[in-house]
């Protein structure tokens, strides 16, 4: 699809430098890191490169980007992506985007900028944040940035002023904003829709650090589902797994606790692309089938949203109806795509050694509700004795 002649291509000059100018850095002190400091073992980068190598071009990508991963440390994300060339580290338009603390990455100015160059999106945890879930502006944006830009029809002016719920993508110059709290503002990144079009998204659903002593995963979060069910077209998703960062950073560290540890062996292991028809087809047919009955009792209800043949007008991230969020058949859906997910990283494990076999409870959102009551960001974890940090 052609953008339209008064949407902007891509952000200015100005903006590209000192985005590419810390990521490239991050990238280049992160492999460093890990190269000088220690020791590293990946499987797979070959296969995933050719990936990145397809997708550098943004007007010629088909679909979206999305890897997948344990949490093992606070050092995942960013240090992980210095096993990535050189090459790969300066050019921000083929990089990830990632969802951070929205209390920490974004506590100041300083470091909002920060982050939000370095392809950050403001994320809340809903345990200590009534504006967390899976239904935040975040993941709204994660979805629209492995999307398709809706047409230039269905795109809606941009405002200057926060509204509680981000807009679709908007040909304008004028940078998109949205708010994840009432209060804060930020630019979004689809101000540029064809320069960030079925961009590359990393998540870490496990929504937190998790130290178990064999590795295994806590529940994944409902936000995942979302991606996997509801960016148009599907995105090309890839499991990932990572062990040996919770060594260099362990939470139960003594002083200096500021200093990561060296000397340790970190793996990381690159899946292949889930074959999407058997992994979630029956699930996404049973989801759009769900779509279609809401949005139909809506239109029929209101006048709803369709276009000059009567279908109903559906945007990647939208606002969704009480039962899309809350219905007991949309939640079957999202656990059961968690449980999938979760299931494919274990399958990637496999390629770096002999691992536990994992406990099918710690998949269950249930089986952690005895650590609801813990009011700390870090913590053990009464369930599997874990060290949790939600920072």
């Amino acid at each position: 699809m052609e953008p339209p002649a008064s949407a902007p291509q891509r952000p200015s000059l100005s903006w590209r430098l000192r985005s590419a100018m810390i990521m490239g850095l991050t990238g280049v002190v992160s492999k460093c890191f890990l190269y000088g400091l220690n020791r590293v073992e990946v499987t797979g980068l070959s296969r995933f490169l050719d990936i990145l190598d397809s997708r550098k071009d943004p007007a010629a990508r088909q679909r979206g980007l999305l890897t997948v991963s344990n949490h093992v440390s606070v050092l995942d994300d960013p240090v992980v992506w210095g096993i990535l060339p050189l090459r790969y580290t300066f050019d921000p338009s083929n990089l990830r985007w990632t969802l951070g603390a929205a209390d920490i990455c974004f506590a100041n100015k300083f470091v909002t900028n920060f982050f939000t160059l370095g392809q950050v999106l403001p994320c809340h945890r809903l345990k200590h944040s009534p504006y967390g879930g899976p239904f935040q502006p975040a993941i709204a944006q994660a979805i629209r940035l492995l999307s398709t830009p809706p047409p230039p029809q269905q795109q809606q002016t941009p405002s200057r002023s926060p509204s509680p719920s981000p807009s679709p993508s908007a040909p304008s110059s004028t940078p998109l904003f949205y708010t994840t709290t009432g209060r804060d503002r930020h630019i979004s990144p689809l101000s540029y829709p064809f320069h960030r079009r079925h961009s590359w998204v990393h998540v870490f659903p496990e929504g937190c650090v998790h130290q178990h002593a064999s590795n295994d995963l806590r529940y994944f979060k409902w936000g995942l589902a979302r991606l996997i069910l509801e960016s148009d077209p599907i995105p090309d998703i890839l499991p990932m797994f990572i062990d040996g960062t919770q060594r260099i950073m362990p939470e139960d560290r003594t002083f200096p606790r500021f200093l990561p540890r060296v000397g340790k062996t970190v793996k990381v292991a690159f899946g292949e692309v889930l074959d999407y028809e058997a992994t979630f087809g029956d699930l996404k047919r049973r989801w759009e089938g769900l779509v279609r009955r809401e949005r139909e009792r809506e239109r029929v209800g209101s006048g709803g949203n369709t276009t000059a043949t009567g279908e109903v007008v559906i945007l990647s991230g939208e606002t969704m109806t009480e039962e899309l969020k809350y219905g007991k058949e949309a939640q079957e859906i999202r656990i059961e795509v968690a449980l999938r997910m979760r299931k494919e990283i274990f399958k990637v494990r496999k390629a770096l050694g002999e691992y536990p076999q994992p406990n099918p409870a710690f998949g269950l959102a249930e089986t952690w509700a005895v650590d609801d009551d813990i009011e700390a960001k870090k913590y053990k974890s009464r369930v599997d004795g874990s060290n949790i940090n939600q920072n």
